[in-house]
This record gives structure tokens, C-alpha cells and sequence, in this order.
């Protein structure tokens, strides 16, 4: 059996591909095309229905597919169960996982199973030229460092932070080939059990795929300011965020959360208010284009990762700006 150069493992968001997976996709292909070998991707789930036509648009040349009522809702016992199987029917040189919700869980027990060690939360991911060696960037030490890790087993591991790479142009004319794997699930595998699914509505635009955010931290002294700063993304059309600190004081939920712990941004303008700038914070950020700064402390980190910083009372300098983009947008 022909050994497969990249797998990628899938997800489905209501049937169809997630956009993680299709970020995924990217960051493999460059490394399929180095190892000559075609790259996969894997599909789990009560139906998969199109996604794997999604991924061969997005690159992909093989699909290995698992359909069972069992992983309708990704159970991670049963989402583990019928990977290792599809992993080994593939036999990858590298696999590649976003580290999503799903992949935080399930990603490190695989790599146990499969007897492998696991790079998380990478960057960038590339094969070192002239060898099959896969080399992976990763933040550590809370995101004040970046190291890059090599892989010294096979399959090559990694999980790929969301938003760390654009999304392939799809090419809806290619095609690939669909390969069934047969995966013997029981109920009883399933150490959990989903008790209820609650969907929150978002409001707005949603924060990681805006092109211009704009966030408060714990400077605001309060909930009521994030209203001042709805305000302000109103008028940008803006997606809303907020630093760990906010969220953990209870001004704001936890799906405004930016940094290490909360979503990966990259927009094309960056407006941050009285945050300062920690490491894990800027683990969240650095793919902004654009960062702009006002915070009343002139030492703040924050200004050492801004293109352009204000120095000053948010509420004054807020409430002037807010009026100045008000007009220019009128005008």
C-alpha cells in the first residue's frame, strides 16, 4: 500500500468542511508536494456528505471517509476510535489536526495510540529541505518565545492554531478519490455521553473572521465602557473583543475572548483599549495587520507590538475618535 504524504484530519460544521480544516489543507499541501506524495484528508461522521468535494477543491487528492450515527455529535471516545483506524489505513508520513475543541482533546490521545509524539498549537508548519523531516513554530513560555520542534517518529504529528494560515482558493474543477474505511463502533466506547447541545446566538460580525476588531481590557475599569466601545465598532463595522482579564472579571463573555486561551484574530485593523499587552494576549493578535494602541500607561507592552499607539485617557480619546470615524464615514 502506497504510503499517503499528508493526512489531514476533517471537521464538519453542519455538514460541510470547517473553515479550520480547509486552513489545514493549506498548510499541507506545500509539504505533500516537497514529500511527492498525494496528501488526504480524513472525514468522520454521520453523514460527510459533500466535504470531501470541498476538499478536493481545497487540495486534497484522497479522502478517507467514516460514516456511523456514532459520530454524529464528535464524541471524542468514538471520534478517537474510528481516527486510529483511519490513520493507519492511510499510513501518512505527516498528519496535520487544527487545534480546535475537538482537536485540543482528541489530538494528544491519538498520538498516544499511534505511539508518536505530538507538536501543538503550531504556527507554521514546513518540511526541512533536502530530508522528510517535518519542522513545526510554536510558541512558548506563555507566547514570549517561539521554538521550532522537529519530529523524530512516524507519522509526523502536529495540531495547526486556527486563523495561522489563509484558506485555499478552492478550484471546484478538481477531483479525488473516495476511499470508504470500515470502523467497528459500539455505544459502550463512550465513556461521556452528550446530554444537551446549547447554541448562543452571535450578534454582529463573528470576531475571527472580521477585518477590523476592536477590543477593551481590564483599563476599562467595568462592563459598562464595552458599550462605548460597541459604539465605535458599529461605525467600523467591527467584530468585538475583549483581553482574558475583561472575560475573567465577568464584564463580557468568554467568546469575545482574544489571546492564548481565547480565539485567534487576524484582521486588517487591530483597535485595542486599555489592554496592556500581555504575552498571551499578543498570542492571539500578531496576525493583525494593523495594531493600534491607546492605553494611559506609556510603558504598556502593547505599544511595543503597535503600529500606531495613543497615549491617554481612553474615555476622552475614545469619545473623539468614535465621532472623527463618524464623520468620515458620513462624508
Amino acid at each position: 500500500m502506497a504510503q499517503t504524504g499528508v493526512l489531514v484530519i476533517g471537521e464538519l460544521a453542519d455538514g460541510q468542511l470547517s473553515l479550520t480544516s480547509k486552513e489545514v489543507l493549506a498548510a499541507g499541501k506545500p509539504i505533500a508536494e516537497q514529500l511527492g506524495q498525494p496528501m488526504a484528508v480524513a472525514l468522520l461522521g454521520a453523514d460527510v456528505g459533500g466535504a470531501a468535494g470541498e476538499a478536493f477543491a481545497c487540495g486534497a487528492d484522497v479522502a478517507y471517509t467514516a460514516t456511523d450515527p456514532l459520530l454524529a455529535e464528535n464524541q471524542a471516545d468514538l471520534f478517537l476510535s474510528a481516527l486510529d483506524a483511519l490513520c493507519r489505513e492511510a499510513d501518512p508520513e505527516v498528519l496535520l489536526m487544527g487545534r480546535t475543541a475537538i482537536g485540543r482533546e482528541v489530538a494528544p490521545r491519538l498520538a498516544a495510540r499511534l505511539g508518536v509524539g505530538l507538536a501543538q498549537d503550531c504556527l507554521e508548519v514546513s518540511v526541512a529541505p533536502g530530508s522528510t523531516e517535518l519542522r513545526a513554530n510554536r510558541p512558548v513560555y506563555g507566547g514570549n518565545a517561539m521554538a521550532t520542534v522537529s519530529c523524530t517518529s512516524s507519522p509526523q504529528f502536529a495540531t495547526v492554531r486556527p486563523k495561522a494560515y489563509e484558506p485555499p482558493v478552492p478550484d471546484p474543477s478538481r477531483t479525488g478519490e473516495i476511499k470508504p474505511v470500515q470502523v467497528a463502533l459500539d455505544a459502550s466506547m463512550a465513556k461521556s455521553r452528550v446530554v444537551s447541545v446549547v447554541r448562543e446566538e452571535a450578534e454582529g460580525i463573528k470576531l475571527e473572521d472580521a477585518r477590523i476588531v476592536v477590543a477593551g481590557g481590564r483599563g476599562l475599569g467595568g462592563p459598562e465602557p464595552f458599550e462605548d466601545l460597541e459604539d465605535l465598532a458599529k461605525v467600523l463595522g467591527a467584530g468585538i473583543g475583549a483581553s482574558r482579564a475583561a472575560v475573567d472579571s465577568g464584564w463580557v463573555p468568554a467568546s469575545w475572548q482574544i489571546g492564548l486561551t481565547g480565539k485567534t484574530i487576524t484582521p486588517d485593523l487591530y483597535i485595542t483599549v486599555a489592554i496592556s499587552g500581555a504575552s498571551q494576549h499578543i498570542a492571539g493578535c500578531s496576525g493583525a495587520k494593523v495594531i493600534v494602541a491607546i492605553n494611559k500607561d506609556a510603558e504598556a507592552n502593547i505599544f511595543k507590538e503597535a503600529r500606531y499607539g495613543v497615549v491617554g485617557d481612553w474615555k476622552k480619546v475614545l469619545t473623539a475618535f468614535t465621532e472623527t470615524v463618524r464623520e468620515l464615514v458620513k462624508s
